[in-house]
């Protein structure tokens, strides 16, 4: 438990046994017509009940077009941003939202106006870039090569923003030399905040959802930051997520990363799936982070 050690010299020492559970609600492009996830700020609050109720303290959203059937389009409102998660705050007042900023190619300006204008406590904040690819069965591509391009100066221009808005950045790193470019971040000043690592294994153009890979990447990382990880696949990430939670991280699942259990039931609700990740912590161990020692864990001011 090296996480631990490093943070009893802060005084922190119980706080950070505790596991915060970010639920990601819906992602960027799943179809509501053949997944069970949330569009409309209802939905979401619904959603974001369930898994409250199961034991997240953070909410991780995306933003979907709320035009009939175009449920599966991402949207850049500030004003869908700011329905959704007001809807999300009514249902579960305490809760931490973490809002998402990822998108390709040269403009982001809606991505950094939701954050500059909402005010999340957290966003995500894509720290370099991938080739996203997939191979089907057939060895064709699953959808055409894309560059998901985060270049440094993309990263600050969110960094900058996060800062002017008081929100903290979650580094979404995707391959191992993205986890030693956020110490790069910090050594250049670029970022001076509370850290914050999501490992996102399961890519299959990126890190493998394999647990042997995470000493390797606590290695890398800045010694007094927090992290977790991201599993995203099917029943086979759950061992992943299990080893995660027996290292000190904080975990993170939802209908974003994963549709299945680890027996291979497919859920129908973002509940069942942080019941899940739950009684992953539970049995390393570990208690549940309110919403209220998660914004402590973090350094969430606001």
């Amino acid at each position: 438990m090296m996480q631990t050690a490093a943070h009893g010299a802060f005084g922190m020492h119980l706080m950070s046994d505790k596991a915060v559970i970010t639920c990601a609600l819906n992602g960027v492009l799943t179809d509501p017509k053949q997944h069970h996830v949330p569009v409309t700020p209802e939905q979401m609050a619904r959603e974001a009940k369930a898994a409250f109720d199961a034991g997240a303290s953070v909410m991780h959203i995306h933003l979907r077009q709320q035009a009939p059937n175009h449920g599966h389009l991402p949207s850049w409102e500030v004003a869908v941003s700011r329905e959704v998660q007001e809807a999300i705050r009514a249902a579960c007042p305490e809760i931490i939202i973490n809002h998402t900023t990822g998108t390709p190619g040269p403009n982001y300006q809606g991505a950094l106006a939701c954050v500059r204008e909402t005010r999340p406590e957290m966003a995500a904040c894509n720290a370099g870039s991938l080739n996203y690819l997939k191979v089907k069965a057939d060895n064709s591509w699953a959808w055409p090569p894309m560059m998901f391009d985060n270049s440094v100066e993309k990263v600050q221009d969110y960094l900058d923003v996060m800062k002017q808005a008081g929100t903290i950045p979650e580094f979404e790193c995707f391959d191992v030399g993205i986890v030693r470019c956020v110490g790069m971040y910090r050594q250049t000043g670029m970022y001076a905040g509370p850290l914050d690592y999501n490992f996102v294994m399961g890519v299959a153009s990126g890190m493998p959802a394999d647990p042997d890979l995470l000493p390797i990447l606590l290695k890398l990382k800045l010694p007094e930051a927090h992290w977790q990880v991201t599993a995203i696949g099917r029943a086979e990430i759950w061992p992943l997520h299990q080893r995660c939670a027996e290292l000190g991280g904080h975990l993170r699942t939802g209908l974003e990363d994963t549709f299945y259990l680890a027996d291979g039931t497919k859920v129908t609700s973002n509940g069942q799936l942080i019941e899940a990740i739950a009684a992953c912590a539970r049995r390393a161990g570990r208690e549940i982070a309110s919403p209220a020692e998660a914004r402590q864990i973090f350094g969430i001011g606001h």
